[in-house]
């Protein structure tokens, strides 16, 4: 079996008014050594923030030796396009998305690491309802939603993914952009899954994570109508190309 080329990680935070939880995520990743001395690349994409976001940010590069990439959108586009942005400027072996809140831990990067390593995967997902580790009590609907949005989204794929939705997806950087995305919110979770499962001979893992889920008020920001949105966007990528 052949060890991948894998020398380089690049870690994709897309942020949106996250001036309370961005710096804190910044440390987490900083702090996280990677098995077989991989490389990190860390590239912020601050989507027209409205608070105090762009000042936090550029105060922490300025005071920091590691080099972190960071760009900005003259205006708000979503989650989506922050990812778009950030994809393009990836110069690693592969990437990683990171929520630039709290709920998701950089310190199991490693976890989605080892399956490409040793030579299985192309991509990995991370899911947060299978494994032991820690998993905050939230919202029964929320967690019912996501569920029927991954069997939908299983139904058309024909994948057995346990959670489609989740932030914590490793791909082959020069795989994912060759991948034309279209989605500029929420909707990238379904797009992304529906395009990498007609590539010929992928291969997708899937391994347990933690999850640390915000409430509303602590600021999540994804809502009902996302919801709907990723049912047109199961449909439409999968039935219509």
């Amino acid at each position: 079996m052949i060890t991948p080329n894998f020398n380089k990680l690049s870690i994709l935070i897309p942020a949106y008014n996250e001036s309370e939880s961005i710096i804190f995520i910044l440390d987490k990743v900083l702090n996280v050594t990677l098995i077989n001395n991989i490389e990190k690349e860390i590239i912020i994409v601050n989507d027209f923030s409205t608070d105090d976001t762009e000042e936090v940010i550029l105060k922490y590069i300025s005071t920091n030796k590691f080099p972190i990439r960071y760009f900005k959108h003259d205006y708000n586009q979503g989650k989506g396009a922050a990812i778009h942005t950030a994809i393009k400027y990836s110069t690693g072996d592969y990437l990683i998305i990171q929520d630039a809140d709290l709920e998701y831990d950089p310190n199991e990067y490693n976890l989605l690491i080892l399956p490409i390593l040793n030579g299985f995967a192309d991509v990995v997902y991370g899911s947060r309802f299978i494994g032991g580790n820690p998993h905050r009590i939230l919202f029964f609907w929320h967690t019912i939603g996501n569920k029927f949005l991954t069997f939908l989204s299983n139904m058309f794929t024909n994948l057995n993914l346990t959670d489609m939705e989740t932030c914590y997806k490793m791909f082959n950087t020069k795989l994912i952009q060759s991948i034309t995305l279209i989605e500029k919110r929420f909707g990238i979770e379904p797009e992304i899954t529906s395009k990498i499962s007609k590539i010929k001979n992928i291969r997708i893992y899937e391994v347990g994570i933690s999850y640390y889920g915000r409430t509303y008020q602590d600021g999540k920001k994804i809502g009902w109508k996302d919801g709907f949105r990723a049912i047109y966007c199961i449909l439409k990528y999968n039935l219509f190309g």
